[in-house]
């Protein structure tokens, strides 16, 4: 009988297995917003997961689910309420995550503004950067208070909302972030007072999700994408100091004060089960664009998102 030894230095030159590849396109530069991504790169967690995350931040803001839908791209971060509009006009485009579990979005004033009530707002301006979901979200929240719609001038002053409304060119704005806008106005100087589109009337949604294409998606890629951000917002949540000295060194503009504001406001935002699916969420908020009118007829939660925490 004869006996083989295989010599160790043959072994422990055996080639690992090749990580698995996704394309991530950001919704907007780099910011607190996508620490739990940022620091899953950073804390080697995606490598963990055998997985090499490019991460790309867009041109275009609009562009990433588009581009996702044409197959130019694994993974986008967008938002619950484009995926509504987007699946309606028939892109192949699936939630597979959350980022943001809450609402950002708020109707900003000044703190010593005119305005301390939404009724205030009738023949006031309001600023917008984006038509459509905005003016949905305005309707429901001014007629709680006795305003329709056409009883207040829409001024698109395209993404210098808090500009718009330190300099006096509109009475509010709609479409702010309350993590970063009010953060920016009390850098500036000037106190901003932000009106919760969740407190008036609007159904509650995911502010930032996560996008596959649902022809072509890596289901167990994903998984494994989502679980990388899982184990970071757990460190993130249990070491916020930490965590944001690994954020800000990861690109030098990131180290401001305007950001390290604005991630101790994100903190309490991150989805603690990024995989986890609210389907009522989906359902009622599907009900809301179909009542404005911004879709038409009623599609099912399985046709919106998908809950990949399911076995």
């Amino acid at each position: 009988m004869r006996y083989f030894i295989i010599p160790i230095m043959l072994l422990l030159a055996t080639p690992a297995t090749a990580q698995d590849k996704l394309t991530l396109l950001l919704d907007w530069f780099v910011n607190p917003n996508h620490a739990p991504i940022i620091i899953a790169e950073e804390q080697g967690y995606f490598a963990d997961q055998n997985l090499l995350v490019e991460i790309i931040p867009p041109a275009d803001p609009s562009a990433p689910p588009k581009l996702v839908a044409a197959g130019s791209g694994d993974l986008a971060v967008s938002y619950q309420q484009s995926q509504h509009l987007q699946v309606a006009e028939g892109l192949p485009l699936i939630r597979v995550g959350t980022l943001i579990a809450s609402p950002l979005n708020c109707l900003l004033v000044l703190k010593e503004g005119p305005i301390n009530s939404l009724s205030q707002l009738k023949g006031r301006k309001i600023g917008f950067s984006v038509a459509g979901v905005e003016e949905a979200l305005l309707t429901t929240m001014l007629q709680r208070h006795g305003v329709q719609l056409n009883e207040i001038e829409l001024v698109n002053v395209n993404f210098s909302l808090s500009p718009a409304l330190m300099s006096g060119q509109v009475d509010a704005v709609i479409g702010a972030f309350r993590n970063f806008e009010l953060n920016q106005m009390e850098i500036e100087g000037i106190e901003g007072r932000c009106f919760y589109v969740e407190e008036e009337g609007v159904p509650t949604y995911d502010e930032l999700i996560y996008v596959a294409n649902t022809d072509r998606m890596n289901t167990d890629a994903i998984r494994r994408f989502l679980r990388a951000t899982e184990l970071a917002t757990q460190y993130i949540v249990n070491n916020p100091d930490a965590s944001w000295n690994i954020f800000r060194n990861y690109s030098p503009e990131l180290d401001d004060e305007l950001n390290a504001k604005a991630w101790i406001d994100t903190l309490p935002r991150f989805a603690l089960r990024p995989a986890a699916l609210d389907k009522g969420r989906y359902s009622r908020f599907e009900d809301f664009m179909s009542d404005a009118g911004l879709v038409e007829g009623h599609r099912p939660v399985s046709k919106l998102a998908i809950d990949l925490g399911e076995d």
